[in-house]
């Protein structure tokens, strides 16, 4: 058993090196500088400055205005693409034919990278030659310069975020649907039960975990926006389409105020805690 033991620990000594590496060393790495005035140019003259950078990046008024942008983007985001997941995956469930080519057909957007999406996207969008804008032509409309103007431009992102990422709802939400008992299903046939009874007392009751976890999944992707806003708008029109990502971005990576941008960091990573904490309370209790 010793000998068990010691192998064992010697094939997991590699993974947790480099987990120790990749994600825990970082995250304190992070932490630490967050307390300091770290200046890339200036490093060797760092110096503690306690809470300084948190009190600086919550009084700012851009990053106020990030913060709701990207809330704002998570909530339209995360309820229409699970709205949408579970309603194409209702309808492929009752399909007869066709199913492989349309599972495939609808997966595709969730397999491009964001930056493939983002760039096609561009060129769509583009009020001088993109096909959107010459479709809307035929019918009189436009030209629009959807990525410039302040009353589009943020919506545009939240069109593109919702045509990539709702097939990954669908999916996850298809799979639950397939791992519901069919007898339940015909058992409620049996008792003369109504497509709504059961959708309501078999269906969803099955589902619920599964839309959990689709909405933490988003939860945490869409804070984390960064590919499409940065590419496609740079966080304007007037900050418009500004997100958290994109002001540490700007902080951390242009301005080289790395003590600044990590106290940003840390404050995100406590908005996607307290936006998740539902689902982690809810997973707790499952597992106890």
């Amino acid at each position: 058993m010793a000998s068990k033991r010691r192998f064992q620990a010697a094939m997991l000594a590699p993974v947790i090196v480099l987990l120790i590496g990749l994600t825990v060393f970082p995250f304190i790495y992070t932490v630490t500088n967050s307390f300091t005035d770290y200046y890339y140019l200036a490093a060797e003259s760092k110096q503690f400055v306690g809470l300084s950078n948190y009190i600086k990046v919550l009084n700012d008024d851009l990053f106020q205005r990030a913060v709701w942008n990207t809330v704002k983007f998570m909530l339209l985001a995360v309820s229409i693409e699970t709205a949408l997941g579970l309603g194409i995956a209702l309808l492929v469930e009752s399909m007869k034919r066709g199913l492989r080519l349309l599972r495939v057909t609808l997966l595709l957007p969730s397999l491009l990278p964001p930056v493939t999406v983002a760039l096609v996207w561009q060129m769509m969008l583009s009020n001088h030659n993109g096909i959107i804008n010459h479709m809307l032509s035929i019918f009189g409309m436009g030209p629009f310069n959807f990525l410039m103007d302040i009353g589009l431009a943020f919506n545009a992102i939240l069109l593109i975020d919702i045509w990539q990422w709702t097939p990954f709802a669908f999916l996850l939400l298809y799979a639950a649907l397939q791992a519901i008992p069919r007898s339940q299903y015909e058992a409620a046939r049996v008792d003369g039960a109504g497509g709504w009874k059961v959708f309501a007392h078999i269906t969803l009751p099955h589902l619920w975990p599964g839309l959990l976890l689709v909405v933490l999944l988003r939860t945490i992707d869409t804070f984390r926006l960064f590919d499409k806003v940065n590419i496609l708008t740079g966080g304007g029109p007037a900050n418009s389409t500004t997100t958290v990502t994109q002001y540490i971005y700007r902080h951390g990576v242009y301005n080289l105020q790395f003590g600044y941008s990590a106290a940003a960091s840390i404050i995100m990573v406590l908005l996607v805690l307290a936006f998740s904490i539902a689902y982690i309370l809810r997973s707790i209790r499952g597992s106890q």
